[in-house]
């Protein structure tokens, strides 16, 4: 008999005796197929009293994620959970239940059942610890005794009576005894949606004291992992005694609720790690609610004795303190933990895969204390400095900068060497583009022209905070003020251009802004040594702390997630990155372009020697940068032309690729590759020539392919020039002129935070203004609104006054 006809014929066996039990079928398909055929079904599931299974092909393998450690010591970094191979999940009562705790959070359980369906299926061994087999059997004890009472009182009492009915107190175990099949029956059908099979099993405290039977329980698990099912545990609280306090031997935690078993169970099994979902976000430092409750990214053994309980949650017998102190043990049990929050309905969807991912969930249980402080320590650290800095004279905040622009120079060797460093690992590792080696490169000129930029950010620096912009006499002896303030705490996220952090460190300083920096690891030691001149500039007026390099291993994505702590993210990077970041920020104002399409129209009258220049100027004096040329414009009656040919021949000259745009191509009868797409930015020696009919043309085409970043038109014609620079709508728009302008330092701005393209706050390259907000102050005289009512005695001015030149609220100089 072959393999197909056996299952088939086991498939009726089970019809025919009405098995469902998962564990009957490991000798019974074993019996049938051998041990060495079993593998041949990598998915087996039950419905109803039908067995399925899907066949394994060999030429397919089934575990698509390499995962292998050895067990024994749990994970120091949440990076590090993507190695995680065995995962148990526990779900609380407030997860599983609904909130009239009666019945199951069905939609909510359908999310996480697909989560733990979907890392099944990349290899991971999934158990999950369950709670909800009492709120289930509570739903269904209740409808039986309003069914049975509703039928007595209709018979002895009519139906007027029926509303008098009042529920008796249900006991726990008969829920329990009455609702675990119903929920075994959900998850067994939930699972069967992604071709998943279940079994379940009940144990009590005793099986884990009874060593018989805590190695057939481990034995149990192992051959249902072996099989690619997924074990559904719970207590069996038909029979389960009330819990005994303080009932834990030396080294064993009781089985009390299912946080103590899902952490028995993880460290029998030897699990990687240990997944607590409950109705709170993670662990906080005092009860989740209360004023000064901050949640715990990651909790250190130790730890526990600066940590005030709360309430436990409307449900379950656990509480955080249980979770807590089950977690430490499976801690030290070699088995990582997280506790995180599996009630919220905008999480709940994807929160174990992002655990699993590595990303900044709920609260990671780690041994190994980091030996510096916390992007959130950091953070607070910058902003506290921050104010000192705002609070500053302006010719304090200058002296800060010229003496970091002095540094630049006389710390040169040092600055270089460590840049060379940088430098042999990014060319040995054989994987950076040419483009971001150009951007990691430091030299002494670039050096010399970064000490330059500096100075002219000290010297502008002078009248930016604290200026006052708009006086307003609002009625007699109340007077209002608008005046410029800093923004607050900055994150900087760069790669591979460590030029980037001495300029934005000057704007901060100039802006009074306290600062995070996040620059590439390719960049690393030029980094570290360039914001160490920074915090020793800083430290001549004590303000050290107001810029941090943030070295740990903070994913960009959870840095976006600090909405309370950080007022403003500015990316400088690829568009990619920009984009990452804008999908990734929530809550946080993000200032940056996503993409340089930036465009050079060629207009009919334009004149050749200009056109020559600028268009080499634009794509080939750094075609890296998102001012570079992306896009040549060329009017119609230019084509044919000596003028086009010359073009023609000097991008040939500078070894710049040419595409051609669609109509381009279709003048020619042997064209260049036709582009994929005009929205493209190539950030290298290519760029796209296309056809247009007119300046108008060119408009429709920059407004509809273009990323609003920065567009020319080479013309002689001044009305011609004129209309292009009023009707494009991009941030930047130069005449005979080229793209590579755009730019802080070129603008005289000393330096830039980055180019934007957004439409409110700063548009265009972004200097000291654009890090700059604004703050009402109103002096009165004991004036209230109710004065300027009908029945009051005064009346409204509103009279503009001259601008004070004197900067207000600046802290007077020792």
């Amino acid at each position: 008999m072959n393999l197909d006809t056996k299952f088939f014929s086991l498939q009726n066996r089970f019809k025919e005796k009405g098995h469902h039990a998962a564990s009957e079928t490991v000798p019974v398909l074993s019996a049938l197929c051998g041990p060495k055929k079993l593998s041949d079904f990598h998915k087996i599931s039950f419905t109803g009293k039908e067995l399925h299974a899907v066949r394994h092909w060999s030429n397919v393998p089934f575990l698509t994620v390499p995962l292998a450690r050895a067990h024994g010591k749990s994970f120091a970094h949440r990076s590090e959970l993507r190695q995680a191979k065995r995962i148990v999940v526990k779900l609380g009562s407030a997860v599983v239940t609904r909130g009239d705790e009666c019945g199951l959070a069905l939609g909510r359980l359908a999310s996480i059942v697909e989560q733990v369906a979907m890392l099944q299926n990349q290899g991971r061994e999934m158990m999950i610890v369950t709670s909800g087999a009492v709120a289930f059997g509570k739903q269904r004890l209740r409808h039986e005794i309003l069914l049975s009472q509703s039928v007595r009182q209709a018979l002895h009492s009519g139906q007027n009576q029926l509303k008098d009915m009042s529920l008796p107190v249900l006991e726990a175990r008969a829920c329990a005894a009455a609702g675990q099949s119903g929920l075994m029956a959900l998850y067994e059908a939930m699972f069967t949606q992604y071709s998943t099979c279940t079994a379940q099993i009940l144990v009590t405290n005793l099986d884990f004291h009874d060593d018989q039977k805590r190695r057939n329980l481990n034995s149990t698990l192992h051959e249902l992992l072996r099989m690619n099912i997924v074990p559904i545990i719970n207590t069996n609280d038909a029979v389960v005694p009330p819990p005994e306090p303080n009932s834990d031997l030396q080294g064993v935690i009781s089985i009390k609720d299912n946080d103590s078993l899902a952490a028995r169970l993880a460290v029998e099994m030897r699990a990687d790690l240990l997944i607590a979902l409950s109705d709170v976000e993670g662990l906080y430092d005092s009860p989740p609610g209360t004023d000064d409750a901050k949640l715990l990214d990651t909790f250190y053994p130790g730890d526990q004795q600066s940590i005030t309980y709360g309430t436990k949650s409307r449900v379950g017998i656990g509480g955080m303190e249980a979770k807590v102190k089950a977690a430490l043990w499976a801690l030290q049990g070699g088995t990582s933990v997280v506790i995180a929050n599996g009630t919220h309905p905008k999480v709940t969807g994807h929160v174990i895969t992002d655990i699993v991912e590595g990303k900044k969930v709920g609260t990671f249980f780690s041994e190994v204390k980091p030996a510096g402080p916390t992007v959130e320590q950091q953070t607070d650290m910058a902003r506290t400095a921050g104010r000192t800095l705002a609070s500053l004279l302006p010719e304090q905040r200058s002296e800060i900068i010229y003496a970091m622009a002095d540094l630049l120079t006389e710390k040169k060797e040092e600055i270089l060497s460590a840049n060379k460093k940088d430098m042999e690992l990014a060319i040995n590792s054989g994987r950076m583009p040419t483009s971001m080696l150009k951007r990691l490169s430091m030299s002494s000129a670039k050096l010399n022209s970064l000490a330059i930029g500096l100075r002219q950010i000290a010297v502008s620096s002078q009248d930016s905070v604290g200026r006052v912009i708009r006086r307003t006499r609002v009625a007699n002896n109340l007077e209002l003020e608008q005046i410029t303030v800093p923004i607050g705490v900055l994150l900087v996220i760069f790669e591979s251009r460590p030029d980037c952090l001495p300029q934005v460190s000057a704007l901060a300083i100039a802006s009074g802004n306290a600062l995070l920096l996040k620059g590439g690891k390719e960049a690393a030691n030029t980094n570290r040594i360039l914001h160490e001149l920074a915090q020793e500039a800083l430290s001549m007026h004590g303000v050290k702390d107001a810029i941090q390099l943030v070295s740990t291993r903070e994913e960009v994505e959870d840095l976006c997630r600090l909405e309370k702590m950080i007022d403003l993210i500015i990316p400088r990077g690829s568009s990619q990155l920009v984009r990452d970041i804008q999908r990734a920020s929530k809550g946080i104002p993000v200032l940056g372009h996503s993409e340089g399409i930036c465009h050079v129209y060629i207009d009919h009258e334009a004149s050749i020697d200009k056109v020559i220049k600028i268009v080499r100027d634009s794509k080939c004096d750094y075609p890296a940068a998102c001012n570079a040329m992306e896009t040549l414009l060329v009017h119609r009656d230019v084509l044919r032309t000596p003028l086009f040919d010359q073009i023609i021949d000097m991008l040939r000259t500078e070894q710049v690729k040419i595409h051609a745009g669609p109509r381009f191509a279709s003048y020619l009868t042997f064209s260049p590759s036709e582009v994929k797409s005009l929205r493209t930015e190539y950030g290298d020696l290519e760029c796209c020539i296309e056809v247009v009919d007119s300046m108008q043309e060119a408009v429709d085409h920059i407004h509809k392919y273009g990323s609003s970043h920065t567009d020319v038109i080479v013309t002689e014609n001044e009305e011609t020039a004129e209309q292009f620079l009023q009707l494009v709508d991009s941030a930047c728009v130069f005449w005979n002129a080229s793209s590579r302008f755009a730019d802080g330092y070129r603008f005289g701005l000393g330096a830039e935070v980055g180019i934007s393209t957004a439409r409110i706050h700063a548009r265009g390259p972004v200097g000291l203004e654009g890090l700059l907000t604004t703050k009402w102050v109103l002096r009165g005289d004991g004036h209230t609104a109710a004065d300027f009512s009908e029945q009051g005695s005064m009346k409204y001015l509103h009279e503009n006054l001259p601008v004070a030149q004197t900067l207000t609220g600046q802290r007077t100089s020792n």
